[in-house]
């Protein structure tokens, strides 16, 4: 359940839990969290809250997180982007870019897929990398999302350095802060968790008390 900080006190996390997850304030009235944990289970009220999905430039589930998303969707959400049309051909979504469908049987009520830089060969990674965190938040932002919840986008089988997509990833969330009551990092790999923790902590140190 969302935490009620309109009082603008926020709530201090004890060191036994700290290992699972952190809060963290972005704004006078929201929060970023970063939390250990499956995105496909995840969900705030399941009506204005939507997961990220770090996809292809096809918008083909071909392993992963992709795939895990598109197993508790159901078939629907593999319809629904086949109705994307095509930029170019084989092309549905470029990278940088993102698309938003209906949840279908996933906790949340939305999912926003983007596509990441394949880090060795994209030219600026940190750009492509940024435009498709801050898309994803346009994208919500414009269909009223309140609550969104990002994966390591890249940090999989596209090879970008964890503490480095972290470093993007902040900074771009940082952009939007007035714009979400909760920015949720729901992360599944202890190191890229960890990567993620420690750098949060550097840019957007937690309020206490």
């Amino acid at each position: 359940m969302p935490i009620d900080i309109s009082a603008g006190i926020f709530p201090v996390v004890p060191y036994t839990e700290v290992e699972h997850s952190q809060v963290f304030p972005l704004a006078s009235s929201n929060l970023l969290k970063v939390r250990k944990g499956d995105i496909t289970k995840w969900s705030v009220d399941g009506h204005c809250d939507a997961i990220v999905n770090s996809t292809n430039v096809r918008m083909l589930a071909e392993g992963g997180a992709d795939a895990a998303i598109h197993r508790a969707a159901g078939l629907q959400l593999g319809g629904a982007l086949y109705d994307i049309p095509e930029m170019q051909p084989g092309v549905r979504c470029p990278t940088g870019q993102a698309r938003i469908t209906p949840g279908f049987k996933l906790p949340a009520s939305h999912v926003i897929h983007t596509v990441g830089p394949i880090y060795y060969f994209d030219k600026n990674p940190v750009v492509s990398l940024r435009n498709a965190y801050r898309n994803s938040l346009m994208a919500a932002k414009a269909n009223r999302i309140e609550y969104i919840a990002f994966p390591a986008v890249c940090c999989g089988t596209y090879g970008y350095p964890s503490r480095e997509a972290a470093t993007v990833a902040i900074s771009t969330v940082k952009e939007f802060a007035h714009d979400f009551k909760e920015v949720h990092f729901v992360l599944l790999m202890d190191e890229v968790f960890d990567n993620w923790l420690d750098k949060t902590r550097e840019l957007l140190p937690p309020m206490l008390g």
